[in-house]
């Protein structure tokens, strides 16, 4: 089974994200960077059905050169190939980017075989999007399910869990196929030393692609603002058992 991964490079969860004085990107002077948790799912998924089924990962992402961080990343936990589309500025709009992934996978596929499977993190970190594995899909001419939390294959065919406020749906698409994976559908691994070392000779492949811009255009980043909460101090030792008990009763835990 030949699996392919579509990662990003996101500022890491939690971080405090800046903007430029702009509003054109985000200031990236003090901040880490990791794989969307969305795809570091993907890549552990990926990583699980070829140690059942047999056959590869390759992850691909779309990036300058600093991306092949990630792409290192996924290599250090399962994955053998790496694609790098490079670009230069600003991230690439939902539209242009399908585009650029899917003329990528066309490409890797006539040179190497058909990818039974071509994963996705449900939306990315950053522009939460939901629309390149959609979009990618479409023009792969390959049905497509998103928010994945359970993939099983057999007899060419996979099957699809998706929570869904009733309960789970299930899908059944014939491979080839694309998912949208969803965090929470597996707790990706850890590098171990050996992982690490062995990513580090993995060659990636850059694959230059061009592509037109699509409709889709920011205009400027904006941020939410900040939510300020007030701590009150009901006391220091002994004494304020006292005023923890009011406030118990006026919160209706005690009567």
């Amino acid at each position: 089974m030949n699996i392919l991964v579509c990662v990003k490079r996101v500022p890491a969860p939690g971080a405090r994200i800046n903007i430029t004085e702009d509003g054109q990107q985000v200031d990236t002077a003090f901040l880490g960077f990791t794989v969307s948790p969305h795809e570091e799912c993907a890549v552990e998924a990926a990583v699980q059905l070829v140690e059942k089924h047999g056959g590869e990962v390759t992850v691909l992402t779309l990036g300058d050169v600093l991306a092949e961080e990630q792409l290192r990343t996924a290599a250090s936990v399962g994955a053998v190939k790496a694609v790098l589309i490079p670009i230069e500025g600003m991230d690439w709009d939902a539209q242009r980017t399908a585009t650029a992934i899917s003329s990528a996978i066309t490409a890797l596929e006539a040179a190497n075989g058909t990818f039974d499977l071509v994963l996705f993190g449900n939306e990315s970190a950053d522009s939460c999007g939901y629309q390149v594995g959609v979009r990618a899909a479409v023009k792969l001419g390959r049905p497509m399910v998103n928010g994945a939390k359970g993939i099983d294959i057999a007899d060419g065919v996979a099957t699809i869990r998706r929570e869904s406020d009733a309960g789970q749906e299930l899908y059944k698409l014939p491979l080839p196929a694309c998912i949208g994976v969803r965090e929470g559908i597996n707790l990706p691994r850890y590098p171990t030393m050996k992982g690490r070392l062995a990513s580090k000779k993995v060659e990636i492949q850059r694959t230059v692609i061009s592509a037109e811009a699509g409709g889709l255009q920011m205009i400027q980043l904006q941020r939410p603002p900040e939510r300020v909460s007030n701590t009150q101090i009901l006391g220091t030792g002994p004494e304020a058992a006292s005023a923890v008990v009011d406030l118990l009763v006026e919160l209706g835990v005690f009567k």
